[in-house]
């Protein structure tokens, strides 16, 4: 399933991370998954995967990821490491490039120690979500390169999940034709040709904080509040006394 709303040719823009995530979670609220996860990538997909969630009646979680980057050459990923260790290597570049194992381990271990740093920030003790056999969605604020969306699907399958929907307010079309195969399901809401940067598509596009992205986290786990039930009617008649009828 790849569906785009909103126009393909011209993109549109939306007001903030929350309404993309509130017109994104519209789109898959209908998706034919049981119990699914919801996913966001800190900490810019946070405010949009929260909406989702919420559309869908799904646990929110992140996974933090990181690309290890070529010496000199930073976007160009030798591969990448996510939460719990994994780490996965493109071992094409890896030759082209001429590392060595000594060096692509010690490159490898740095960038562990920034997603342990990272992962500690953002999920304090809270564990990640299980989400072997699940369906997933994994949520972004938006894809130019494709990167780093890319080294989180990997990392997910991995973990082996049981289907994998990517789910994006706006994407890079050349980013779209890498990840769209990826995916079992794809749900991108605008693809222009006319792409530059996720921010263009956002008239608030303020960078996402920590403190936001744990209180996003926050108040996904906490638990919902019972309805207070409704006060019993009166009987007919038995609306109060009138002046004069006590006694």
């Amino acid at each position: 399933m790849t569906v785009f709303y909103g126009g393909t040719h011209h993109g549109r823009t939306f007001r903030d991370r929350a309404e993309a995530g509130r017109v994104l979670g519209e789109r898959v609220a209908d998706w034919a998954a049981d119990t699914p996860v919801v996913i966001g990538l800190p900490r810019g997909g946070v405010p949009v995967a929260y909406p989702v969630a919420q559309a869908l009646g799904a646990p929110l979680d992140i996974l933090v990821v990181r690309k290890i980057g070529a010496p000199g050459q930073p976007e160009l990923a030798l591969g990448a490491v996510g939460e719990g260790g994994i780490r996965l290597y493109n071992h094409d570049i890896i030759a082209a490039l001429g590392i060595t194992p000594d060096r692509l381990e010690r490159l490898a271990d740095a960038t562990a120690a920034e997603v342990a740093e990272r992962t500690g920030q953002l999920r304090g003790d809270r564990p990640p979500l299980e989400v072997a056999g699940r369906a997933v969605v994994l949520v972004d604020d938006g894809i130019a390169t494709g990167a780093t969306v890319r080294a989180a699907m990997a990392v997910l399958r991995r973990r082996e999940v049981g289907e994998l929907l990517l789910a994006v307010p706006v994407t890079a079309p050349e980013a779209l034709r890498v990840l769209g195969p990826l995916a079992d399901d794809l749900v991108c809401l605008t693809a222009p040709p006319s792409f530059q940067a996720v921010g263009q598509f956002y008239n608030d596009f303020e960078q996402t904080t920590d403190q936001e992205v744990r209180r996003l986290l926050d108040l996904a786990a906490a638990p919902v509040a019972p309805a207070a039930p409704a006060a019993p009617a009166a009987p007919a008649g038995d609306a109060g006394a009138a002046p004069g009828d006590a006694g």
